[in-house]
């Protein structure tokens, strides 16, 4: 999304988080790229911004270091899902980056923090609120994340998936999301009038390779190996990797999102404590997804681990995520709702 945005004529500066509970962390996944570095001087973070459109950083000993010691804590405190920290800890970082305009994206559904709709209303329009009420014009796009966006969970792998919706082969969810969310970003930017609008200019970008080449500037401009987006032999992957297969036949009806987040911790792409290290190989590619047609010994996913234990616990995790039933599953928005700002 960032270089998207960049490629479109916006300045996007972007402070990110590590994994929290079953939820990735944009940071681990950035670097899993070897070498790609987000511990920039601010100097550098805003040197970067000026000369490629962005850059990606977190937080710091003297970049919102209160929010860097809550974030690790609320893990473990049990605050995860507190609306009023979850506000604080956004904006505290977008406001620290000097963002003018700011569109967020709210999840609901198993795999989120907000599992339930009015909970994830109740994020956006605190989001909102508050963003206004501290000058900063604002939108929030509530979406599902009852299965999971895109067909990768893990670091590298999500990485991979990024890169081939930059070139305009990713999944067809990933793609409009990402579409969507720049058209919102466009328009509060003042690039354009309306989403739709900027959704359209968004989509040029993407088709023409601009988005692409700003991520590759990234890239290198953070010190990452970019040959190893390019050349799949030099990225990381994992140790082995296990299909899971059914036994049931039908439609696939639901993909448990949360289940896949809880697998991920399992296989070391994720923390279950502030301190573990995350793997950059390791994750879980969806073959099959709401809404596909299965029949028995078909593989569901494929599961990359560097061990064997670990490898079975996930495929077991992964196995009870698919609700598989006769008929086909109603249609589902992926964008629920959106809220601006007045």
């Amino acid at each position: 999304l960032a270089p998207l945005a960049a490629a479109c004529g916006l300045r996007v500066p972007m402070m990110s988080g590590r994994s929290l509970g079953h939820t990735g962390g944009t940071l681990d996944k950035l670097e899993s790229i070897p070498g790609y570095r987000t511990d920039l001087p601010m100097a550098r973070f805003a040197e970067g911004i000026e000369r490629i459109g962005f850059a990606m950083i977190g937080q710091s000993d003297t970049v919102v270091p209160a929010d860097r010691k809550l974030y690790a804590l609320r893990d473990v405190t049990g605050t995860v899902e507190s609306v009023p920290l979850i506000t604080a800890s956004i904006l505290s970082k977008k406001f620290a980056e000097g963002a003018s305009a700011l569109v967020f994206d709210v999840k609901t559904g198993s795999g989120a923090f907000m599992q339930r709709p009015e909970q994830a209303r109740e994020l956006a329009v605190s989001l909102v609120r508050a963003a206004g009420e501290l000058g900063r014009r604002a939108a929030a796009l509530i979406t599902d994340m009852d299965q999971p966006l895109g067909r990768t969970v893990g670091n590298f792998l999500e990485v991979e998936e990024a890169v081939g919706c930059l070139q305009g082969r990713g999944p067809a969810d990933l793609e409009a999301l990402t579409l969507r969310l720049a058209g919102w970003m466009l328009t509060l930017g003042g690039l354009c009038p309306d989403p739709d609008e900027g959704e359209r200019i968004a989509r040029t970008r993407l088709a023409d390779g601009s988005a692409w080449r700003r991520f590759l500037a990234n890239v290198e401009f953070q010190g990452g190996d970019v040959q190893a987006l390019l050349d799949p032999r030099r990225s990381p992957r994992s140790r082995l990797s296990r299909p899971v297969t059914t036994t049931a036949e039908g439609y696939i009806r639901r993909v448990d999102a949360r289940a896949f987040g809880v697998a991920g911790i399992v296989l070391g792409a994720g923390r279950s404590r502030k301190e573990d290290r995350v793997l950059p190989g390791v994750g879980i590619t969806l073959l099959k997804v709401k809404g596909d047609r299965v029949r028995a010994n078909d593989e569901l996913a494929l599961v990359h681990a560097d061990d064997e234990g670990r490898c079975d616990e996930a495929r077991r995790l992964i196995a009870g995520a698919y609700e598989i039933g006769e008929a086909p599953p109603p249609d589902s928005p992926l964008v629920i709702e959106e809220i601006a700002g007045s």
